[in-house]
């Protein structure tokens, strides 16, 4: 149960949040992403919590079959914008609204299960893993990114409630046999402030590959 002090993001939350602006995000992929699919063979691959599609359409770009599914249909509808804005010659990525504390993916039908900074309440959290886990197909990968804990210490913008926070070695201890650990670690980053500022960040990185 929500408490008055625990945030709700929610379809109203994210759209009002991407309705501030024509552009909330860089546009650029996040850099966890390019760092642990670029050495990956494309094939299949599911972008949960999506966005403006920065992520997705890079994958797209490099020859990936995308779902990049989201909360929020501004969102989406910008991401599909930004698809439109692109030159010919990528598989078009299939854009898909739904609730994701809800919804179900399809089971192991991804060779690319990716989520980027997916900050909820554990309750909320730990069956939304579960899920994406079961979206991947035997040999593909899973690759969660979050904010490590210790961004809190920096003056980077982050949630101030701790139990939206995750590590690498929690996703190790969620999935359990079946799984092979190629990433579990914190990572240090150089991210941007408020003011423009360089500033040292870190992040949570799990990438595993399905074995069973």
């Amino acid at each position: 149960m929500h408490t008055h002090d625990t945030p709700v993001y929610d379809e109203s939350f994210w759209d009002a949040r991407y309705g501030e602006k024509h552009r909330i995000w860089s546009g650029n992929p996040n850099p966890q992403l390019v760092a642990e699919a670029s050495d990956l063979e494309p094939g299949t691959a599911l972008d949960v919590g999506c966005g403006e599609g920065a992520d997705a359409l890079w994958l797209a770009g490099r020859g990936w079959q995308v779902t990049g599914v989201d909360i929020s249909s501004v969102a989406l509808a910008r991401a599909a914008e930004h698809e439109g804005g692109l030159d010919d010659g990528h598989p078009p990525v299939s854009w898909a609204h739904h609730d994701l504390t809800e919804w179900t993916p399809p089971a192991q039908a991804f060779d690319l299960v990716t989520a980027q900074y997916m900050h909820l309440p554990t309750e909320q959290r730990v069956p939304l893993f579960e899920r994406f886990a079961e979206a991947v197909a035997p040999n593909g990968t899973l690759l969660i990114v979050g904010h490590s804990l210790s961004d809190l210490q920096s003056e980077a913008r982050r949630p101030v409630h701790q139990d939206l926070y995750f590590t690498a070695e929690d996703i190790v201890q969620l999935l359990g046999p079946g799984w092979e650990t190629v990433v579990a670690e914190d990572r240090p980053r150089e991210a941007s402030g408020p003011d423009g500022a360089k500033l040292a960040v870190a992040d949570a990185v799990y990438r595993g590959r399905r074995v069973g």
